[in-house]
């Protein structure tokens, strides 16, 4: 009887690397919804891959951070639906969102990988969602 209390405190320490994934793609989420591009950034891996409607190309954080904050003045970010979620492999994460601004509806799509034990985002695309 006795080993069986500490059976739902185990538990917890098996999800606790899928609830922090999670709040990763969340938090991440809230940051785009925010148009917060500054925050989103202290996520970037050093060089991240980014699609924003027909340019891509690979960026320093630096630049991918410029490259998001002028998106986000161009359309001011109103609501997010986070839509789809990937978070069952622990090294690579991915989410996907609609993201309503002033100027539209645009499909986000964001990939993680971990980098030094640390979730860092290595490819962010942004693209007019299609009408259904």
């Amino acid at each position: 009887m006795m080993k069986l209390r500490y059976l739902p405190l185990l538990s917890l320490l098996f999800l606790l690397p899928m609830v922090a994934t999670a709040d990763t793609i969340e938090k991440i989420s809230e940051l785009i919804k925010q148009g917060n591009a500054h925050e989103i950034a202290k996520f970037f891996a050093t060089n991240v891959d980014i699609s924003i409607l027909d340019e891509t190309n690979v960026y320093s954080k630096a630049q991918s951070e410029m490259i998001l904050d002028k998106f986000f003045k161009e359309n001011k970010p109103q609501t997010v639906k986070l839509l789809h979620r990937i978070n069952s492999n622990p090294n690579y994460n991915f989410g996907v969102l609609i993201l309503t601004t002033d100027k539209g509806k645009f499909r986000v799509s964001y990939t993680l990988k971990e980098v030094n034990k640390v979730m860092a985002i290595i490819e962010l695309r942004i693209e007019t969602e299609k009408p259904n």
